[in-house]
């Protein structure tokens, strides 16, 4: 059951952050970006395939002068849309992309501007705070989201002070072991698992964890759900397969979506999801959230709570910032 379309509308970023390897920085001039007509072909077959959330990515996804007409475009199919940026162009399509983005994420690396700046390679902690401010001033609700690595899991209780500044979730984003990149190590696990316990205003999926105390996924007892309910699509306009960080695969978008998934050969990467010799120990969270959406399993049972904590701390303050709209309207009249 297809849940998640991982869309990403161009590999262009205009950071250059040192925990990521999806920016393309080298071939600006030639760099891709998704076509719009393709991009509302594709988004309209994938919801009537049962997609739900759409993940407007990248690179920086601002950097598509379309992504507005995206947003627009998807929020018309009724697909959840998410988009996580790091604050450099969120001024320049603020007021177009109000009340259209159901998850907005701004990327905050650390508490402390020069760290942060470090880690991006740019000049970008002002943009942040600068863009929070923005978004809330135009009845958003936007995350912080924290990508905590070995090097920043001890400055987490600063950036939960800062989410409390700005009354909003901290979404604890464990980085993941990819492309020679290190994982969280045992020690940064058991910090970050014991400073959120309780706290409201952060949101960490324990299920995470939990996956990385136990060695990732297993080849042998497979928990991945890579290919059966997320589909990844690249500004060529192909499905990347099985997943984007490990895709080997990749199928030209040039008959019917539908027909695609039908193949033989996505049925068999769906029989192998899991079970490629790459999958041994994986801990990606863009893949392992929809695969603990439902609490078939342990993980699932464990990722409950939290995402149910989450949905409620979204939905107060959005009542809040209601309650107080209507009263100074009323107060204006």
């Amino acid at each position: 059951m297809l849940l998640l379309c991982n869309y990403y509308v161009t590999y262009r970023c205009n950071a250059y952050c040192d925990f990521c390897h999806f920016g393309d920085h080298t071939n600006f001039k030639n760099t891709k970006f998704a076509d719009l007509d393709d991009y509302r072909n594709n988004i309209e077959q994938i919801a009537k395939l049962g997609v739900k959330f759409l993940d407007l990515t990248g690179g920086e996804p601002l950097l598509h002068k379309n992504i507005v007409e995206m947003v627009e475009y998807a929020k018309s199919l009724k697909l959840q849309t998410s988009i996580t940026t790091n604050g450099l162009l969120y001024p320049k399509y603020a007021e177009k992309l109000a009340g259209k983005v159901n998850l907005l994420h701004f990327s905050l690396d650390s508490p402390y501007e020069a760290v942060h700046n470090k880690i991006r390679g740019v000049y970008c902690f002002q943009s942040v705070l600068k863009s929070i401010e923005l978004a809330k001033s135009l009845g958003e609700f936007p995350d912080i989201l924290f990508t905590v690595t070995n090097d920043t899991y001890e400055s987490l209780p600063e950036m939960y002070k800062l989410a409390l500044k700005f009354d909003l979730v901290l979404i604890v984003n464990p980085v993941f072991s990819y492309f020679g990149n290190p994982g969280l190590n045992g020690q940064a696990i058991e910090f970050i698992e014991n400073y959120s316990k309780g706290k409201s205003n952060i949101y960490l999926n324990s299920a995470y964890l939990e996956l990385r105390k136990n060695g990732g996924n297993k080849r042998d007892k497979p928990l991945c759900k890579a290919v059966s309910r997320v589909i990844v699509i690249s500004p060529d306009n192909e499905i990347i397969l099985p997943c984007y960080h490990f895709g080997n695969e990749k199928i030209k978008i040039d008959r019917p979506i539908k027909e695609i998934r039908n193949t033989q050969k996505i049925k068999d990467l769906i029989k192998m999801e899991g079970r490629f010799d790459f999958c041994e120990g994986c801990t990606v969270n863009c893949y392992f959230e929809p695969s603990f959406a439902f609490p078939t399993n342990l993980y699932g049972l464990i990722s409950l709570p939290s995402k149910i904590r989450y949905s409620y701390q979204k939905l107060i303050r959005q009542k809040f910032f209601l309650k107080n709209t209507t009263k100074t309207v009323q107060v204006n009249k």
